[in-house]
């Protein structure tokens, strides 16, 4: 079935079977939180270096929204492909 499918269209599959969330559970709009895979979270979490990452990623991320920007540059996602 993906071999059917554009390039645009396996990304967003593969998007979707990552299961993004925030660290929290609730929306991001409600607490300003980032958006990341629930694997990336879940390895976040486990280390106080992590967490502190994690932190700093979310401040980043609440600064970027009250300055009106839509995208904030957090470093999670650092190095990936994209």
């Amino acid at each position: 079935m993906e071999m059917l499918m554009k390039k645009s269209q396996k990304s967003l599959v593969k998007w979707t079977k990552q299961k993004w969330r925030t660290p929290s559970g609730k929306k991001s709009s409600e607490t300003g939180e980032v958006y990341a895979p629930s694997k990336t979270i879940s390895k976040l979490k486990s280390t106080a270096k992590g967490r502190k990452k994690l932190a700093a990623a979310n401040t980043a991320k609440r600064k970027a929204t009250k300055a009106g920007k839509q995208h904030a540059k957090h470093g999670l996602h650092k190095g990936k492909k994209r």
